[in-house]
């Protein structure tokens, strides 16, 4: 299975593993927000860890898909929305543990989560200006300072676990063998919490934030189309399908 659900002592943990590299498809997408929901509302769950199996934790969209079905991105853009809006409107707290890469998408799932637990191979990056796309830096933008968030979407640079969490957008730093673990039981903490106090938390933590970002990311998904139907954007997916690297302009 691509994504499963296990419950075990009050924490629900969602995990993927769609190989080669956990990029999801418009199908999949659609598929997470409803995962998560029925997590974060069964009423033996207080926690909800996403973490993931393979080399990395998420690589975002399946650019490919997107090379064979332009006419899908919309139905990929509203799951994206989904999946980052269900995981921040979850009824309890949701951490994400990542591993090596969490490229766009992933950067949604993180930055909608609640804490982020990160092995020290981790690193994230937006390198939608290369690949003919937009859209990321309104979560990005809940884990990192402005202008590191601007200064990596720019370049399509990786910022490392080590800097995330010097940052403050990292919770902890552990080697890749110990991730897992350490995430449960950091998760075990949280789950060990009065459930009802922990859905009364999450409501208002997510009310105190100074901005939407479900709205940032909507309003940043109207560029994401744009960017989308430019002659550019069919350059740089090409590029990135034939050589996996970025185009030059």
């Amino acid at each position: 299975m691509p994504i499963t659900t296990t419950i075990h002592d009050r924490i629900a943990e969602i995990v993927f593993d769609v190989p080669p590299v956990n990029a999801f498809d418009s199908v999949t997408w659609m598929s997470i927000p409803e995962i998560v929901r029925a997590a974060g509302a069964n009423p033996d769950v207080n926690v909800v860890l996403i973490r993931a199996e393979g080399r990395g934790f998420c690589g975002g969209v399946d650019i490919k898909e997107m090379q064979a079905h332009p006419e899908r991105i919309t139905d990929l853009n509203r799951g994206n929305y989904l999946t980052f809006k269900a995981i921040r409107d979850c009824e309890v707290p949701v951490v994400s543990a990542v591993h090596k890469f969490v490229i766009g998408g992933g950067i949604g799932i993180c930055g909608a989560s609640d804490t982020i637990v990160a092995s020290e191979d981790a690193y994230f990056s937006l390198p939608e200006v290369d690949r003919g796309a937009m859209g990321g830096a309104s979560h990005l933008s809940r884990m990192l300072p402005l202008h590191k968030v601007r200064a990596a979407f720019f370049t399509g640079g990786t910022i490392p676990a080590a800097e995330a969490y010097r940052l403050g957008a990292v919770e902890k730093v552990v080697p890749p063998e110990s991730l897992a673990n350490e995430a449960r039981a950091f998760c075990a903490i949280i789950a060990s919490k009065s459930r009802k106090a922990l859905v009364i938390a999450k409501e208002a933590l997510n009310g105190l934030e100074p901005r939407d970002v479900d709205r940032g990311y909507r309003w940043e998904q109207g560029f994401t189309l744009e960017m989308y139907m430019h002659e550019d954007s069919q350059r740089a997916r090409d590029a990135f399908v034939e050589t996996g690297k970025a185009a030059k302009f």
